[in-house]
């Protein structure tokens, strides 16, 4: 049975605008210990939204990627402010980032990106029923709203653009998730 090792020590080694850098003095239940560092969100978690326009059409967006230094194609995405919650957060980003808000709004599943050294989550949403509406993001520029045909999810994924892995596996489950509505 795992037992969760114990948490000696935690403390700040480096802080930039948007981590924390955290050293972690950690005692496993052998009595073996470790130091592990880990990138803690200086904010809160994030949301990722899957829009479907219609049930065949998913909305995505080319977004410039800093760590890539080029555009990616992606699911609408972003921080979840103070005092929202994560279904409330998917909304307001779908109407900042793609011009539309949705009526039906479904969590389908909480995802870490690198657990072995960062703490955030993103909580993946499936948004159908849109309406258009629009509001100011927090976007240096207007994003390009691109739609796909979840029929050709296969080719989709293999698109040279669209290497961000949660858009991915979001894009596979919210396919299963319209298959068995």
């Amino acid at each position: 049975m795992r037992k969760n090792p114990i948490v000696l020590n935690i403390k700040i080694i480096a802080t930039t605008r948007f981590f924390n850098i955290e050293e972690m003095d950690i005692e496993f239940s052998n009595g073996s210990k470790r130091v592990y560092e880990r990138l803690k969100p200086s904010g809160n978690d994030a949301v990722l939204v899957i829009p479907m326009l219609d049930i065949e059409t998913v909305l995505m967006i080319y977004e410039y990627s800093g760590g890539t230094d080029r555009y990616e194609l992606a699911l609408t995405k972003g921080k979840i402010d103070d005092g929202e919650t994560p279904i409330e957060a998917a909304n307001r980003e779908l109407i900042e980032e793609i011009g539309y808000g949705a009526n039906k709004l479904t969590f389908i599943k909480e995802m870490t990106i690198a657990p072995g050294y960062q703490s955030s989550i993103t909580y993946i949403v499936l948004a159908q029923d849109l309406y258009k509406a629009r509001a100011e993001g927090d976007e240096p520029e207007p994003l390009e709203v691109a739609a796909f045909k979840m029929a050709d999810l296969e080719n989709l994924v293999y698109n040279e653009d669209l290497t961000e892995a949660r858009s991915i596996a979001a894009l596979y489950m919210a396919r299963d998730v319209i298959n068995n509505q």
